[in-house]
């Protein structure tokens, strides 16, 4: 192997295998695709360590993909529940998977996960640290820091959220600008506290080009965090945001003179008349780095519904530029998720995700509609299970209220618009009020 990371090969006119399975996914030419990747417009995750992985690409004219979290916290340890969390996430499409994990035996739960997913695997360095270390915050040093960044990278995780970009200068203008819900990132946040008690720079941007050096020698993509997303929808594009993705702006450029893949973190809660304009301000400041959502959560009012506050925002967002979507469950902001809220968060993410690469134009998107529609003009139920994104669910409701004809459903019964219409282009009778044998 004569080159280090994806971006490196590309770079240098390389097709990896990664890039041919990519390109063939994407119904992309492999030269194409090896622009895209040269320029940091498009990422693929893939550490070398990865070896059940099953290569995706992130970024502009690729299909937009999809994150779940999921891990073990000090309230819920099951790590068999997890696991059936992952198979379910990449049963239902998921591309990536986040773990999160921040109590217990997190290391030996991402090893197994690496181990077995097909699908990306991300973390967040920065919420393992204190059990990694076994250290508290305020004792630990930026060496341990980065300490922990080597573990996951060594382990093979294939993409980790690093919140470099919350540094003095932020953090100032953060203070003077005033903020409803002040900082809702959790590893933005002890950061902050981390920085605030010790006095000293963020350890991540203090030591960037360190911490290039290790991500280069695995091929983990970096993906720059968001501590000062918007915790509400009053707190959207202020300061503390904007200031924040200048400096990841910055950080992207220093990455890619490593050959380092990078993606940027977005909103968090926001308007759904700001979202287009957050897309384009990201991919100017950010020179077209891929741009991976939270949501963003267009109300806050929907406690329990969160997946459909999202869903809307990641629909409008991928609609404008955003190219990866991190799915939220009913759960959001009120407990860890089971099984079937990963279900519910991963569908609406995936509904989002699909409309907008409809509306964007991408090669195929349409295709699986247009085998809807035809089943459905044929009235032929079974297809419609087979094509439907939760097919087991439509049977289920189909069967719960039976038609008395197979040909309609409960809702029009003859009166059914498909069938009426069908009868009339075959030459056949409307007879609403007749026991009609077909």
């Amino acid at each position: 192997m004569n080159y280090k990371t994806q971006m490196k090969a590309a770079k240098k006119g390389i097709v990896t295998k990664e890039m041919k399975i990519v390109a063939c996914k994407e119904n992309m030419l492999e030269q194409e695709l090896i622009k895209l990747v040269a320029e940091g417009k498009v990422v693929i995750p893939a550490n070398i360590n990865h070896k059940s992985l099953n290569p995706e690409g992130i970024g502009d004219g690729l299909r937009t993909k999809v994150n779940v979290n999921l891990g073990i916290s000090g309230d819920s340890i099951d790590y068999c529940r997890e696991m059936q969390k992952v198979k379910l996430a990449i049963d239902f499409g998921a591309e990536a998977i986040m773990d999160l994990s921040n109590y217990g035996k997190t290391q030996e739960f991402r090893t197994k996960l690496i181990e077995k997913s097909p699908a990306m695997i991300g973390t967040v360095p920065m919420y393992d640290a204190i059990g990694y270390l076994e250290k508290d915050l305020l004792d630990i040093k930026a060496e341990d820091f980065l300490n922990v960044v080597r573990a996951h990278a060594k382990q093979g995780v294939d993409f980790v959220t690093i919140h470099a970009g919350i540094n003095k200068r932020t953090i100032s203008l953060f203070k003077e600008d005033k903020r409803r819900m002040n900082i809702v990132s959790r590893g933005g946040s002890l950061l902050f506290a981390w920085m605030e008690m010790t006095g000293n720079e963020n350890p991540f941007y203090e030591y960037y080009d360190e911490l290039l050096e290790i991500l280069r020698e695995y091929d983990v993509t970096i993906s720059l965090g968001d501590a000062m997303r918007p915790g509400c929808l009053d707190d959207s594009t202020d300061a503390g945001q904007v200031s924040e993705l200048i400096e990841l702006g910055l950080l992207t450029k220093r990455a890619w003179e490593k050959d380092v893949q990078v993606m940027i973190e977005g909103p968090g809660h926001m308007a759904m008349n700001e979202i287009a304009a957050n897309m384009q301000i990201e991919k100017r400041l950010c020179h077209g780095a891929p741009f991976y959502v939270l949501g963003p959560l267009v109300t806050d009012i929907a406690p329990g519904y969160d997946h459909i506050t999202s869903a809307i925002g990641g629909a409008i967002a991928a609609t404008n530029g955003a190219n990866f979507l991190c799915y939220v469950t009913p759960a959001e902001h009120l407990r860890l998720p089971d099984l079937n809220d990963v279900k519910e968060g991963v569908i609406a993410a995936k509904i989002a995700a699909h409309s907008a690469d409809i509306a964007n134009g991408i090669k195929g998107a349409r295709d699986r509609d247009n085998k809807m529609a035809d089943a459905r003009q044929k009235l032929d139920w079974e297809e419609m299970f087979k094509i439907a994104i939760d097919g087991e669910k439509a049977k289920e409701y189909f069967e719960s209220v039976p038609p008395e004809s197979k040909h309609s459903c409960s809702m029009c019964g003859k009166m059914c618009a498909v069938r009426t219409t069908n009868r009339i282009l075959n030459g056949e009778k409307v007879e609403l009020l007749q026991n009609e044998v077909k």
